[in-house]
């Protein structure tokens, strides 16, 4: 009978164990998406080599995290998180877990599967992400929150698991993809950090992304366009329009261009048009303001073909989010639904064109 009670203490003392969460600083371990180390701190995407020229807008919204990911490897049953955000940003047209919160995903048979969702609660956060797994090693990405920034990050395993370095190099960071725009870009307004259409792209190309999107200012500032060319890109894509109108692509489009050629003559740039928007059916002014926009764009576009400039391309973006209305949350900014699409039809052309 004491026999009995020792093994069952002993077995209660093991489950317990395994109970008990031990946290791993992520700054241990690889970071995805950022154009440059040189940042004020870890979890932000701009070089602090630009701070005092950026516009004030521009540079706050380098703190926020969108594109960032951090990528490791464990064996543990259970993964949990616990973070600080910068802000605790809350958004009336976007979910708390997009705006703010965690999305993890696992690599399988060579594909990355949804995992779960930290959901954020605070400013300071711990949260399960998943539990109750097979304790076999597998490859993870934690995506970072997308309006808002991070100031600390700890992954958690059970404190008899290990947690590694990723032993898989996905995506494939040389040559990355840099990807420049406004809200859309930066994510507005997917549900959850990887349903961004640059990481959901990133993952069908197996490529880094490198997300410099601005909400409501992808405003052609060219000292974005300078940070752009210090990576070994394999294609920059400019998915600015929304954020422009006529005057600014006339007054400031040769500019950023210029600087993108002149220090990267041999990375192809892919100009997207403006989106046609379902509100537009309804808004004929803004109908108008989008077909003169498209049309300022063309025009650019046709003087770089005029004077001999090679590997640009410009694609419409008539049909990119489908003709049925039901790929955005507000008439402008995507659903998962309107990112799903966009990514899928943005695809093919991304990986015909990307510099090998």
């Amino acid at each position: 009978m004491k026999k009995h009670i020792i093994i069952a203490l002993l077995s209660c003392f093991s489950l317990a164990l395994n109970a008990q969460t031990k946290y791993h600083d992520a700054a241990s371990f690889p970071l995805y998406g950022k154009i440059s180390d040189n940042t004020e701190t870890r979890y932000e995407r701009l070089p602090v080599s630009i701070k005092i020229e950026c516009r004030p807008p521009v540079w706050n919204l380098g703190k926020n995290t969108a594109g960032l990911a951090v990528r490791f490897r464990t064996n543990s049953k259970n993964i949990s998180a616990k973070w600080t955000l910068l802000g605790n940003v809350e958004m009336s047209h976007m979910t708390g877990v997009g705006v703010r919160g965690l999305d993890l995903y696992c690599l399988k048979d060579g594909k990355w599967h949804f995992v779960n969702i930290a959901k954020p609660k605070d400013k300071e956060n711990k949260v399960t992400i998943i539990s109750n797994m097979k304790g076999e090693e597998r490859e993870y990405i934690l995506y970072l929150p997308l309006y808002d920034g991070v100031t600390n990050l700890e992954i958690g395993i059970d404190s008899l698991s290990s947690i590694y370095q990723p032993h898989i190099e996905s995506p494939v960071r040389a040559k990355p993809v840099i990807y420049y725009g406004t809200s859309i870009s930066q994510g507005g307004c997917a549900s959850r950090p990887g349903m961004a259409h640059t990481n959901i792209l990133s993952r069908m190309l197996n490529r880094e992304f490198i997300n410099l999107g601005f909400s409501g200012n992808g405003q052609l500032d060219n000292e974005i366009a300078e940070i752009m060319t210090g990576s070994d890109a394999s294609l920059f894509v400019l998915d600015f329009m929304p954020n422009v109108n006529v005057k600014l692509i006339q007054d400031k489009a040769e500019k950023f261009f210029t600087t993108l050629r002149s220090k990267s003559p041999e990375v192809p740039i892919l100009f997207i048009e403006n989106p046609i928007f379902p509100f537009l059916d309804f808004d004929l002014v803004a109908k108008k303001n989008v077909e003169d926009k498209n049309a300022a764009l063309r025009l650019f576009f046709k003087s770089l073909v005029k004077r001999g400039e090679k590997n640009i391309y410009l694609l419409s973006s008539e049909k990119l989010i489908g003709l049925d209305g039901e790929a955005t949350v507000d008439g402008i900014h995507f659903t998962d639904l309107g990112f799903e699409r966009y990514a899928k039809n943005l695809y093919p052309v991304l990986k015909s064109k990307m510099k090998k």
